[in-house]
């Protein structure tokens, strides 16, 4: 005979449960089954009755079990009281529910109980030593009161939290308990469990767990410590939360996951998994390997699927997970570059870049009238539209799906003083951007276009305010972006150098084989242009120092190195 007796708290799902508890019989196991008082009485008859041929499956008193009261205790301390009543053989007892399956042979449980006849196992830790709680209330479920559900009377529970909170109330723990908290999944020997329901003060000791919140977490767990002799802190069970303190619930396609953990039992089992209920309970020969049960080969599995849950992938916005985009470090799912002050220096930047890097330039992206995309086109990859009106509805959005829709081939984009500045806080705000400004070129364009000189100079007045604001905002001490700054005066001295960096930053050419160079707008007379502006009342002080009669030095690519081919 067994010398393993299983107490199952059903809830739902009976036709699994008995799938289940017909899996335990059959390997001898004797079966203890609490059915919740909310399941209808008919349902409750029409499942007793599935299992009168079955001498070792018996049903204890129903009671009504809801999480985080004390029904779910009454509950298993009834059914174990029956189990250690009808079966005296069984020397430990294991707690499950209707939604625990098996993972490996029944036998392979058995030994390993039978080999450890002394041992305990149940989880339990001091509200100090564990990490896990979830809700804000460690030592406080211990020293204040819970007469309401948490779940049906969430503003009761609430308000009568604060009221005694503000009243200073405390409870007094009973003499020789010290509180410690656990997964409810237990396996307790038949001398332990006895004497915890058998004490003397058991009555004292019930009346004050009633009120503790989620009793079913740490009365056993406390109460252990008290009666064993021997505790192995972990429980037997697979039972994996989420970072808001749910279950994981288990599926079809977790099969293999589950065969890795090497426990003997896992919960919580979706009631639809057929899979996993044929392979684990139908057929012992594709059940796991002995082992010693270790989920912890699994933990980082789980910890992946958390932080994929809460923080998400990079740059991957959807409805089911909005981030809170200003305290991530990455904004977007890939690097991309953005340019200010290029186009408006060289003619052909934008080509150049694209042949020289490989890189998908496009022009002003944030252009007041309309998303400049490369080449022209109207529809980029997703079915990004170029509208301005859409853009500007939600600017980080659209650069985020831009990036994450062309994912595989680096972006770059223009930007300027005369874009809409509403997406500067998301650019400065995302280590994926690579900014590179040369301050003070937005003057160029009004130099070439030789129209109304005070409407230049009102113009210049404007776009300099803008600038400077972005540049602060790029020089901000909590600024992720990658930044480089050029005054247009330092950048026309060396540009040939300057243009190398970028390369190199976005794995264009090799370091010193620039080869082939955009052509420089003629600035011939600029210096002059902002020695009027001066003049006229306005200080273009973001060029740098850009003498008067300045003429730029001609561009002389860098000379390649002849080599040898065989």
């Amino acid at each position: 005979m067994s010398s393993v007796g299983i107490v199952m708290l059903v809830h739902t799902a009976l036709h699994r449960a008995e799938q289940v508890a017909r899996h335990w019989l059959a390997a001898g196991c004797p079966v203890v089954l609490h059915v919740d008082r909310n399941v209808s009485e008919a349902d409750f008859q029409a499942f007793r009755d599935r299992f009168r041929d079955q001498p070792r499956v018996k049903f204890s008193d129903r009671h009504r079990c809801e999480w985080g009261t004390w029904g779910i205790v009454a509950a298993s301390q009834s059914a174990s009281a029956l189990m250690l009543e009808r079966f005296a053989e069984v020397n430990h007892v294991y707690l499950a529910s209707g939604s625990c399956l098996p993972l490996r042979p029944v036998q392979e449980l058995q030994d390993y109980l039978a080999a450890r006849p002394q041992t305990d196992f149940i989880e339990s830790a001091t509200t100090t030593d564990v990490p896990w709680i979830i809700g804000g209330l460690g030592a406080e479920r211990f020293t204040l009161r819970f007469p309401f559900s948490w779940k049906r009377h969430r503003r009761l529970f609430d308000g009568y939290v604060r009221l005694q909170r503000r009243l200073g109330v405390r409870r007094r723990v009973p003499d020789g308990l010290t509180p410690h908290l656990g997964s409810q999944w237990w396996c307790l020997t038949r001398k332990t469990l006895t004497s915890i329901l058998s004490d003397p003060r058991r009555p004292e000791y019930d009346t004050y767990f009633r009120r503790v919140w989620i009793p079913d977490e740490c009365y056993y767990q406390t109460l252990t410590r008290l009666h064993s002799g021997k505790v192995e802190s972990r429980s037997l069970t697979l039972s994996k939360f989420d970072y808001q303190g749910k279950p994981h619930i288990f599926y079809d396609d977790h099969l293999q996951l589950l065969r890795r953990s090497d426990c003997f039992v896992a919960r919580k089992i979706w009631p639809q998994a057929d899979r996993l209920y044929q392979a684990f309970l139908s057929d012992s020969l594709s059940a796991m390997k002995a082992a010693e049960p270790n989920p912890g080969k699994i933990d980082r599995l789980f910890s992946k699927a958390v932080e994929r849950r809460t923080a998400g992938r990079p740059g991957l916005y959807m409805q089911s997970r909005m981030p809170n985009w200003w305290c991530q470090n990455t904004l977007t799912c890939a690097p991309y570059s953005v340019f200010q002050g290029f186009a408006e220096l060289f003619e052909d930047f934008e080509p150049w870049l694209a042949k020289a890097s490989s890189m998908q330039v496009h022009g002003h992206l944030f252009a007041k009238s309309h998303a400049e995309f490369a080449g022209g086109a109207t529809l980029l990859n997703g079915g990004l539209s170029n509208s301005a009106v859409w853009r500007d509805h939600n600017p980080w959005g659209f650069l985020a799906n831009l990036i994450w829709n062309t994912r595989g081939a680096r972006q770059g984009f223009q930007f300027g003083p005369e874009d809409a500045q509403k997406i500067t806080e998301f650019l400065v705000r995302d280590a994926n951007a690579h900014i590179a400004v040369i301050s003070g070129a937005w003057a160029v364009p009004l130099f070439l276009a030789r129209g109304d000189f005070e409407e230049a100079r009102q113009k210049a007045a404007q776009l300099q305010r803008i600038e400077a604001a972005f540049l602060k905002a790029l020089r901000a001490h909590d600024v992720k972006a990658r930044v480089r700054i050029w005054t247009m005066a330092d950048f026309v001295e060396a540009p040939m150098e300057s243009l190398q960096s970028i390369l190199d930053d976005v794995g264009g050419a090799a370091p010193g084989h620039l080869t082939e160079t955009p052509k420089m707008v003629k600035l011939e007379g600029f210096g002059q242009f902002l020695q009027d502006l001066k003049n006229q009342g306005m200080h273009p002080y973001l060029m740098g120092d850009f003498p008067v009669g300045h003429t730029p030095p001609p561009q002389i690519p860098a000379e390649r190195k002849p080599y040898l081919v065989r």
